[in-house]
């Protein structure tokens, strides 16, 4: 049986802080206090796997660099009907980065839960590196913190915490 919520992590931890999602998945694998109607998903660069991953679930939280104009670090909780993607895209594959296109498509489907949060995190560098850059890693359990708020619902992240 499939979990009931789903975290995805996108991301690729070659990439400095393009790797953030799955950087959050490997210290949420690590906590004790997961709740266990929870599966964590690590979609490293994402593709069209999201619409397989959506299927049976109550909600998904998708976390993911987010290229948004704001100070290096910083976190945004939005749905998919809050935001626009600016991805240009030249055709679907398995390996398509455009999450929103994909749970568009999860949608039309019928696959996608009726509950999905993102979680973007303005990244300071996306260059060939192994490493977060300290202004991400310094607040690395913060951002773990707004996942288990999203997985908890008397915990709402809100704007307060950004």
């Amino acid at each position: 049986m499939v979990a009931a919520i789903a975290v995805l992590g996108l991301g690729s931890p070659l990439m400095t802080d393009e790797g953030i999602g799955i950087r959050i998945l490997e210290a949420l694998e690590r906590r004790a206090d997961l709740p266990e109607d929870v599966e964590l998903v690590d979609l490293g660069t994402g593709g069209l796997r999201i619409v397989h991953e959506a299927a049976g679930r109550r909600k998904l939280v998708v976390v993911d660099c987010a290229r948004m104009g704001e100070p290096p670090g910083t976190i945004r909780r939005f749905t998919p009907e809050e935001v626009r993607s600016r991805k240009v895209t030249l055709r679907w594959s398995l390996h398509e980065g455009d999450v929103l296109a994909n749970l568009e498509l999860a949608r039309r489907l019928g696959t996608c839960p009726e509950e999905v949060v993102l979680l973007g995190i303005q990244p300071e560098r996306v260059a060939p590196g192994l490493e977060l850059t300290a202004t991400l890693a310094a607040r690395l359990e913060e951002y773990v913190g707004w996942v288990l708020a999203e997985l908890r619902p008397a915990e709402k992240a809100g704007p307060e915490r950004a």
